[in-house]
């Protein structure tokens, strides 16, 4: 498995995205009809994944990034190196801009995220962020 501190190669990124569509079988999403499977390589080489879980009161649907975080803490913790997400046709999305922010504080330093414009660093997707150390 990768270290924090390398590029993940194209055999990880298929496991990752065979991961999040096999996390799409836990999706919860009678409303929306929109299922989204997310899947991450943490810092010890673990992988993690979580499923979008929708409520009727739709302020508190949880995203599958909120799943996948949850999953990781129950799993013994660590930090995520690189994430993805997909649809329910399997097809990588983007994380929303709150997600980006979940994922934004429990990355590794170079963690790496598959999106719709190819490997991006949290940096790219998330410039300027606001984090822990900025309390």
């Amino acid at each position: 498995m990768p270290e924090t501190n390398t590029t993940v190669d194209e055999r990880v990124w298929e496991r990752l995205q065979d991961a999040a569509r096999g996390a799409l079988q836990h999706s919860y999403s009678p409303y929306s009809r929109f299922p989204v499977g997310a899947a991450a390589l943490v810092d010890d080489g673990r992988v993690v994944t979580g499923a979008n879980i929708e409520n009727a009161s739709y302020g508190v649907t949880l995203c599958a990034e909120c799943s996948l975080v949850s999953a990781l803490f129950m799993s013994g913790g660590g930090k995520l190196v690189a994430f993805v997400c997909v649809d329910g046709q399997g097809e990588v999305l983007m994380p929303c801009g709150r997600c980006r922010q979940l994922l934004y504080e429990h990355r590794a330093p170079q963690l790496q995220l598959l999106t719709v414009s190819g490997v991006r660093s949290m940096d790219q997707v998330l410039p300027d962020a606001f984090g822990p150390e900025n309390l």
